[in-house]
Order: structure tokens, then sequence, then C-alpha cells
């Protein structure tokens, strides 16, 4: 039951807007013409839903300095680009994953995690300016003209109607493929344009190469977060790291002086969240803990799991079953299951209002029609705290018997979370260190203990590994707290 891009459905309406008629619009970077079926006006009204969707879902990291920082780097490479009259936004998001993106027509997006990984402002400088050179080349333009005209008479809805859709919070899915795929010559144009916009404002884009091998290594590691790893919405690095390379080779200009800047960067850093944030949910095994909201649920076992920012996801290893869970509102679980039963398109089963540990609950079978054919399932709505929350379990017609057990044990799991130290648990947090004199990484991690394993430490701070020697007055990155307890129920 594949799931189409959040992407895809914000522009698809746009498009069929469009007349079909082709047209030719000239780069603005390469002063090419090339194959456009969306107007710059629409290219930015895209991307301002994109943005919108993107913050509901994910959010912002809730550092107005950080954000200012992140944002001031971009805004001054963007008003000295081909396109500084685009509505540019610059945001740090939080995300535990190592990436960056750009929406069209101007909105940037980095994550928390890449931010804890990279060790510079040069490095971030070349980051942003990439995302700018997809945006100024019109790249998310010309995959939207060239490919999605075969799609748009492929049924590209949503898994379910749009009401269902709509009311369960499935978006939030689709932000696993949220970024356009770009071809290895867009990847190459936008890296050309990083490069360019960084050393235009001083920058030591030496740094550039920097970033591949980190990134490098931080695909091999495979790191965590809701967002896909750069990685997996861009190409290998080490051709770029090639290339990058290559362009220093016949840069004419002295770089002695250009800006690198890393204790200012660090020191933005300083504080911010390192991986996932449990007190916004998190699993262990099959099991899912809300710190916050006091709540905690068991998914079947073995099933593959998400924390996103609005819902709850788990897949079936088959990847032909899904439970969701997701806020409901503030309304009574009888009227909330009304409401979602009496929406268009859905069929009523068999239901209940029996409580669920003591909670006021009601549920019900149901069946819906959807762009892929019929699906059937099961949905329970639970009040606790004041909030009633959904529990959205469904597979295709026909194989509900299957899951039928699962769905209802993951609706009679939900509880009160009452553990302490489940409730107690903090996220890790990023640390500095200024090294009073040289050492290995080994013996720093030894003096001035993290909670992240050695080989990541490592990586954070872009040393080959534990023998790798550190100069003296050099500030380091540590990684305190957040180690869930073992066992924590």
């Amino acid at each position: 039951m594949p799931h189409p891009p959040l992407l895809a459905r914000l522009l698809i309406p746009a498009l069929l807007l469009t007349p079909t008629i082709t047209s030719c619009a000239r780069n603005p970077v390469t002063g090419k013409n090339e194959i456009a079926l969306i107007s710059e006006s629409q290219e930015i009204q895209m991307g301002k839903e994109a943005s919108q969707q993107t913050i509901q879902s994910i959010g912002l990291v809730n550092d107005s300095s950080l954000q200012a920082y992140v944002s001031a780097i971009g805004m001054k490479m963007a008003a000295a680009s081909e396109r500084p009259h685009l509505p540019w936004e610059f945001h740090v998001v939080d995300d535990a994953s190592v990436n960056a993106f750009a929406l069209p027509g101007g909105f940037i997006f980095v994550t928390r995690g890449l931010l804890t990984y990279i060790n510079n402002e040069a490095e971030l400088a070349t980051v942003v300016g990439h995302e700018i050179g997809h945006v100024t080349n019109r790249h998310s333009v010309q995959q939207i003209s060239n490919s999605q005209l075969a799609t748009l008479g492929l049924g590209l809805g949503s898994v379910l109607s749009s009401d269902v859709a709509r009311y369960a919070g499935l978006a939030s899915q689709g932000l696993q493929v949220l970024f356009l795929k770009y071809s290895r010559d867009a990847e190459s144009q936008a890296d050309l344009a990083g490069f360019r916009y960084a050393l235009g404002q001083n920058y030591d884009v030496r740094e550039m190469a920097s970033v591949f091998h980190t990134l490098d290594r931080v695909g091999a590691a495979a790191g965590g977060g809701k967002l896909p790893e750069w990685l997996a919405t861009h190409p290998a690095p080490a051709n770029r790291v090639a290339a990058t390379e290559s362009r220093l080779d016949t840069l004419h200009k002295d770089l002695t002086n250009t800006v690198i800047n890393r204790d200012g960067f660090l020191e933005h850093v300083k504080g911010l969240t390192f991986g996932d944030d449990p007190r916004q949910g998190y699993f262990q095994g099959g099991h899912f803990y809300h710190p916050d909201l006091r709540f905690q649920v068991t998914f079947p076992q073995g099933w593959h799991t998400q924390n996103a920012a609005d819902a709850v996801m788990a897949g079936s290893p088959n990847q032909d079953a899904i439970i969701q869970l997701s806020l409901a509102g503030k309304t009574s679980p009888r009227d909330a299951a009304t409401q979602f039963l009496s929406r268009q398109g859905i069929t009523a089963g068999n239901g209940s209002t029996v409580s669920i540990n003591g909670l006021p609950a009601a549920s019900s079978y149901f069946k819906a029609q959807t762009d892929q054919g019929e699906i059937e399932g099961l949905a329970t709505f639970i009040s606790y705290g004041g909030i009633t929350y959904g529990l959205l379990s469904y597979t295709p017609a026909g194989k509900l018997s299957t899951y039928d057990n699962a769905f209802r044990q993951t609706a009679a799991s939900f509880s009160e979370l009452r553990d302490p130290a489940a409730l107690s648990v903090q996220p890790a947090k990023v640390d500095l260190v200024k090294l009073p004199e040289e050492m290995t990484l080994a013996q720093f991690n030894a003096r001035y203990p993290s909670s992240i394993p050695i080989g990541q430490l490592a990586i954070i701070n872009e040393v080959d590994g534990p023998d790798s020697a550190i100069p003296a007055g050099r500030t380091v990155k540590r990684v305190t707290g957040g180690v869930l307890p073992a066992g924590a129920r």
C-alpha cells in the first residue's frame, strides 16, 4: 500500500490548473531554456504550502537565537543569488536526522541533527548554499515539469479518501518521502552554486569537503530521526568530495583569511538536543511511552514504527496494515466515533463503548473506499487527560481477520504511564569543552564522558577515531544525558 509523497499531493492541484501545452523558461543560473509548466508565482505558492505542512508536522527548534543565526547566513547568500526577489525563509526543523532540504520558491530547512554533526559556520554555509542552489536553478520545477506529467492521471490521491486522510493526519506519513529527488546533474549544479555562494560571502569553501566526509560517515553509521538522512535524498559523497577538491585546485583566490568561525558556530549548538527527544515520545521495542502526555501503548511485535510530530504509526512487516495513533480533539469518544463514521465513503460496522483500562472509550469496525481500493479496519477513540485519542487501524479488504487481534490488542494496551523512570526521562544535550591540553579522543572521553558511543563522538567532532590527537585549546563537543532507563514501562 504505497503512500504518495506529501509534496506530490500538494503540487497536483496546482498542476491540474496548469495548461498542458508545454512552455520554456530561462534557467536563472545557467541561462538555458528549459521546459517549465509552472510559473514562478505557482512555485512560490507550492513552497509556502509545503513549508507550512513541514512546520506543522515536524515543528521548529524553539531557539530564536539559533533560528536567527541560520537565517542570517542563508539570507545574505540568497540576496546575492540569481533570484534575490524570492520570499526566502530559512528554518531549523526539530528533527534528529542529519539533513537539509529546499522547497520550491525559496523555503529552506536544516535539521537540528545536521547542526549537531557539523562543526563550523563555513560548513553550514556550504550546505545552505547547496539548498539555495536547488531553488535558484528551479530544480523542483524541472523535476515536476519533466516527471509529474506522467502521473497526473494515475490516481495520486491519499491512501484514504481526502476526508479520512485529513481526519487521521496521514500527511505525516508522506514526510518519509517529502523531498524531490534530483538528478546527478542537478546535485552537481547545486554543489557548484553552494560553493560559489559561500565563497562570495568569504567563507572557507575547503570546509565543503569536510561536510561530505561527515555525511558519508553518518550514512555508514545509520543515524536516526523522522526524516530521511541526507544520503536518502542525495547521491553518495565520494564523487562530490572529488569535485569540491577539483574546484579548489582551479580556484584563483587566497583562502587564508576566509571565514570558518568554529567557536561561534559551536556556541549556537551548545545545549541543542542530540538525537530524538524522548519527552516527545519514544519507543522501546514495540512499547511507546509519552512522558509529557503521560500515556503508553504497545504496538505489535516486529512492526515498523515511527513517531512523527502529529501521529505515532506502526506498519506490518508485509506492509499491508497500518495502526496510527493521533489526537482526535476534546470531544467525547462517542462523538469522535460518530463524527468519523459519518464521513463520506465510510461504512460503520459493529461498535461498542466499553472502557479501556478504566478510560472512556468507543470503537467500531469500518470499511472505507480509497483511491487504491476498499479497506477495512477498527477505529478506537479513548479519552484521557482531557484529550480524546484516536487509534485508526486498517488493512485492505479481505485481510481484517489476519490483523484483527493485533488491532484490538493495540487499542486495549492504551493506558496511563506511571513508571517514574519513564516519566522523568530527559533528552541528550550537546555540551562543549575547551581542551586544557592535547589529548586523544579516548582520553577526552575518559575525562569528559559522553552518553553516546565513542565512534559517534568521533563523527560529530570530525576526528578519525579514538586514537586521534586533539590539540590544546580546541573546543570539543560531548553529549550528556538522554540514556533511556532499562526496562522502562
